[in-house]
């Protein structure tokens, strides 16, 4: 293990950390997006370049920036009154050290199971992004159609809520 896995390991953990602990509902959304970040660096550095840029994309780039905009667009302009972190933080520590110790145990019991010798993957990167713009268009574009219909009427739901308070 190096010392980038590490630190790229501590950038990913510190993320989901802060996503459960912090109380600001936009910060715990850009907590959730360094997280995702570090998840596809923490992929890239093991050689799942289509992993790690399909995460980018897809949850860094559309996920994250979804979730800002909904929070941003829908809740009301009231201060946070209070300190930096929920009250119920220590009952999110236990569940996230919880949840990182499930994971972990199953992870060193499977690591005997995984043969010496992988094999070579059947498909390439540049087979699946052919399919997704030729054989699997069609489901691309509706899910992006359906991202931008659920942005929409976001922003309808917060013009009538801002309307509805004046």
């Amino acid at each position: 293990m190096s010392v980038v896995f590490y630190g790229i390991a501590a950038l990913t953990v510190a993320g989901g950390l802060a996503a459960v602990l912090l109380k600001n509902t936009v910060h715990c959304a850009l907590a959730v997006a360094v997280a995702f970040a570090g998840l596809a660096l923490l992929f890239l550095s093991l050689d799942a370049q289509f992993v790690g840029f399909a995460q980018i994309l897809v949850y860094v780039g559309a996920v994250a920036i979804l979730i800002v905009f909904a929070i941003l667009l829908t809740r009301g302009a009231e201060p946070v009154t209070g300190g930096v972190f929920s009250k119920s933080w220590l009952v999110g520590l236990v569940i996230a050290a919880g949840v990182f110790a499930v994971l972990g145990w199953a992870v060193l019991q499977s690591a005997h199971a995984l043969p010496l010798v992988t094999a070579a993957p059947a498909v390439t990167v540049q087979d699946i992004g052919v399919a997704l713009v030729g054989r699997y268009v069609l489901p691309l574009e509706i899910v992006a159609l359906l991202l931008t219909a659920a942005t929409i009427g976001a922003v309808i739901v917060a013009l009538h809520e801002k309307e509805r308070t004046r």
